[in-house]
């Protein structure tokens, strides 16, 4: 008998679960022809898996998850779409949610980080993220370092927990630079680019950082490094007009950002992006210098690894998961030392055989992580937890 699995896709659009729940979905319906699925999604987000195969098919559900209500509609709406297995693919449970189910968790900052936020609103999050997370049937963490803090934290135990790596959007292999000149001629594709930065003003070097904007994401120890690297590089030829991108939701959250940009006397050298469709991130991770990612705390870290898939020098943390993602493809700093920081995007700015290594190596490091890969281990997950189920 095949399954019947239901997923929750309402954060389709979101900077990096979204990333996760469209290349899953779409990984599934390759490697899945068998089992029935049920998609749940917003109404002007159903056309986004209008091409998957005929064991699937997408529910228009409107509520968002944020909206107190949801924790008990979600689930009475489910009664209608009864299933096997349940998948929520993010820390986001709702406090009713019908089981069995599966959750992803892609990181645990609200449980590290909880103290930077405090209100009833923010307490009553925590405790349905863990009274969740403990209802779980199965637990998916996207990373060893992930599925430790899940152990450590919450106290569950090992056997419910399967660790199952993302990967990098394919989108960005498939348009490598290589890739490109295989394809179109790296003169069109030059030009390609030349004509979408022209179009942001940017028309010197930069460092790219891309990502959520979040107290562990470390952007004023960045901003701060890459005021002393600035002035280091003042006579450089290349360098000197050296600029640094971040493009990145929620910036307006986080005042402090900004500030560090004012405080360090670089604000007419860092420019803040919010989002920007997915041809023009590829081209920013194309055309930067060195992609810079000093994160305290990282559940997986995609950014590094998406960044590597378009062929640029990577500098990232040597902490929580992140060599865990990056290997040896990547320079590696403390991120808690503005100085190391400067020290390792200078080196990498400045050394082009160090350069050209990195770039081999992130080709080489990427092919590490495949979504039929991932897609296939969390099928096996799916009839682990039916099969439970039914042995009850």
């Amino acid at each position: 008998m095949p399954l019947r699995i239901l997923i929750d896709v309402r954060h389709i659009r979101d900077f990096g679960i979204g990333s996760y729940i469209r290349n899953l979905v779409h990984a599934l319906g390759k490697v899945d022809t068998g089992n029935r699925y049920t998609l749940t999604a917003r109404r002007d987000e159903v056309h986004e898996f209008a091409h998957l195969p005929r064991n699937f098919e997408t529910i228009p559900y409107q509520r968002a998850d944020t909206d107190l209500a949801d924790q008990a509609a979600y689930p009475w709406f489910l009664r209608s779409w009864p299933a096997d297995v349940y998948h929520i693919p993010l820390n986001s449970v709702p406090l009713l949610m019908p089981k069995p189910y599966v959750v992803t968790v892609h990181d645990m900052s609200r449980l590290l980080y909880q103290d930077r936020v405090s209100g009833w609103r923010n307490n009553l999050r925590l405790f349905l993220f863990r009274r969740g997370l403990l209802r779980a049937d199965r637990i998916i963490a996207v990373s060893r370092a992930t599925r430790r803090d899940v152990e450590n934290l919450l106290n569950i135990p090992a056997s419910r927990i399967r660790q199952i790596y993302n990967a990098p959007d394919p989108r960005f292999e498939q348009h490598s630079p290589a890739a490109d000149a295989r394809a179109a001629g790296p003169e069109t594709r030059d030009f390609e680019r030349r004509r979408i930065l022209e179009r942001y003003g940017i028309t010197h070097p930069f460092l790219l950082y891309t990502g959520m904007i979040r107290p562990q994401k470390n952007i004023p120890r960045l901003i701060e490094a890459f005021a002393s690297l600035r002035n280091e590089l003042a006579e450089h030829p290349s360098y000197r007009e050296l600029k640094l991108i971040i493009i990145g939701d929620e910036i307006s959250r986080f005042p402090g950002v900004r500030r560090a940009a004012i405080q360090y006397r670089v604000e007419n050298a860092v420019r803040f992006l919010g989002f920007v469709p997915f041809d023009t991130l590829r081209v920013f991770y194309e055309a930067a210098e060195a992609f810079v990612f000093p994160s305290l705390y990282e559940g997986f870290g995609l950014p590094p690894l998406e960044a590597m898939a378009c062929g640029t020098p990577v500098v990232t943390s040597n902490l929580s998961s992140l060599p865990e993602a990056v290997g040896d493809a990547a320079m590696t700093v403390n991120p808690e030392n503005v100085f190391d920081i400067a020290r390792g995007i200078r080196e990498v700015l400045l050394d082009r055989n160090l350069r050209d290594e990195l770039r081999r190596k992130g080709f080489e490091q990427i092919r590490r992580f495949s979504w039929k890969r991932t897609a296939e281990e969390v099928l096996e997950t799916y009839q682990e937890v039916a099969a439970l189920a039914k042995a009850r």
